[in-house]
């Protein structure tokens, strides 16, 4: 069985507004393991029971290769046979998290969760900000199909790099359309705090109003059909949480993600 496997990634060096993002693994795996909840997701999965999942603790990261780094461990958990769930870090983390999915999963399908559509070709002059990691991925053709939820901050030149990469789109005021979940072969969910509407989840660096319910993204997790191979959950930013409410939301979509990339096998 390929178990789910967090492992944490504390890296924010390509955010282009606020840092803080770097610290967030820990504090989402304290809300994942806290007592205040069980260990039981909502899909009857029992995390607490005994091999449920692997803890692969945080990277330790260098100044100068901290991408192919990324890349490396992701690849080796792959290798291992396990199914990496990244905690990052801003959303830069996903490229080179994706690189390493893509030498192993043919024709991946990326479900992308998140207010921002993250297909800039460059943005401040950084062709891999966490503005443009999915410019990257579509660019070097490491997924087949891109399905983007969520979205409520398409400008002029996202919409012609949609168009450009044959991006699909829903955004807030499209949803719910849960059919489109329903999806053949590999499938690798990424999922940005920011898709959730600020009264949910302040704890982001670019709060846009108008988002997700947590009760609407569980909704969506959960109607995500197929082989669920791997996920990340970013742009948590503890610098601009209230009371640890960013980080317990986290939590709750970590425990989900396991569920369901465990009952993936």
């Amino acid at each position: 069985m390929a178990l789910p496997t967090i492992l944490g990634i504390p890296f924010d060096a390509n955010s282009s507004y606020l840092r803080g993002p770097a610290q967030a693994p820990p504090l989402i795996r304290d809300a994942f393991l806290c007592e205040f909840s069980n260990m039981w997701t909502e899909t009857g999965v029992d995390l607490g029971a005994e091999d449920a999942y692997v803890d692969s603790g945080d990277l330790d990261l260098s100044e100068t290769n901290a991408f192919g780094e990324i890349e490396t461990a992701v690849e080796q958990l792959l290798e291992d046979g396990l199914r990496p769930i990244c905690l990052g870090g801003d959303h830069s983390i996903t490229y080179p998290i994706v690189r390493a999915f893509s030498r192993r999963h043919e024709r991946l399908t990326i479900v992308h969760f998140d207010a921002h559509p993250d297909l800039y070709e460059e943005f401040d002059g950084n062709r891999y900000s966490h503005a443009c990691p999915f410019a990257r991925i579509m660019e070097d053709g490491l997924a087949s199909r891109l399905i983007q939820i969520g979205i409520r901050t398409l400008n002029g030149h996202q919409r012609e790099q949609a168009m450009r990469y044959r991006v699909e789109q829903y955004p807030m005021a499209r949803l719910p359309e849960l059919s489109v979940l329903r999806i053949e072969g590999p499938i690798y969910i990424s999922f940005d705090m920011d898709v959730l509407d600020p009264a949910f989840a302040p704890g982001v660096s670019h709060r846009e109003p108008g988002g997700m319910s947590v009760r609407a993204v569980i909704r969506n997790l959960h109607a995500v059909t197929g082989n669920i191979v791997g996920a990340d959950i970013v742009e948590y930013n503890p610098t601009r949480d209230i009371d640890q409410v960013t980080a317990m939301v986290g939590g709750k979509i970590l425990k989900e993600l396991a569920g369901k990339i465990a009952l993936s096998q």
